[in-house]
């Protein structure tokens, strides 16, 4: 990761940190950035929580929301922790490997494929289809769609933060996307670079995720 471990955790940092693992198991992976800014990791944590477990779509499409935000933004480690999650809902396995390859994943699931629709559309080309809309309105719902744009916003902003701060990717898993190695943009074609991030190496580097040992950061091998 770019930033340093914290050395020693204000009073408002171990607040946050313990609410946080309390709720999650542990104060880990982009948590360890967002803490530098406990009022917004706070609000941060918050926010991610209703999206990943209590928004008004289903665990399936909650988590089909954060893989299609993670494959937009190239962010590889939260690929990596979610993607047998959103087998284990009942995402189709197949066609999340086309959506790695940057393919249509033609999902069997017909709202899985409408939900792809749908956030393609935002994600891509900023605007909604009529059609689209109308779909995903009988679909999910009013509250549905407002609470999709909300996960898509939030785990957009996450994979941002991941990839910004280069958050150590999972050494024992294999590269999910053809075109990106570490923090590197790749020719998926020719396998040569096309776009440099400065600490490349750093972030093939084994995968710590780091947590809180009794309110301090432990040292960094």
């Amino acid at each position: 990761m770019r930033l340093e471990p914290i050395q020693e955790l204000t009073p408002r940092q171990a607040e946050i940190s313990a609410r946080i693992t309390a709720r999650r198991g542990g104060t880990r992976g982009p948590f360890l950035v967002w803490l530098r800014s406990p009022e917004l990791c706070e609000r941060v944590e918050s926010l991610g929580a209703y999206c990943r477990f209590e928004s008004a779509l289903s665990p399936r499409l909650r988590e089909l929301s954060l893989l299609i935000a993670a494959r937009h933004f190239d962010a590889q480690y939260s690929w990596n922790a979610h993607v047998d999650k959103a087998v284990d809902t009942g995402v189709s396995r197949e066609g999340l490997e086309r959506l790695a390859r940057r393919e249509d994943p033609r999902f069997p699931a017909a709202d899985d494929q409408l939900l792809y629709q749908f956030a393609t559309e935002v994600l891509e080309r900023h605007f909604v289809s009529d059609e689209t809309f109308a779909a995903g309105l009988a679909a999910f719902g009013e509250q549905g769609l407002v609470d999709l744009i909300g996960c898509l916003g939030n785990f957009s902003m996450l994979a941002m933060l991941l990839n910004t701060f280069q958050v150590d990717l999972q050494a024992s898993r294999p590269a999910p996307f053809p075109d990106i190695r570490g923090y590197v943009k790749i020719d998926s074609d020719s396998d040569s670079e096309v776009e440099a991030a400065p600490d490349a190496d750093a972030a093939s580097e084994a995968g710590r995720k780091p947590e809180l040992v009794g309110g301090q950061w432990p040292e960094r091998p």
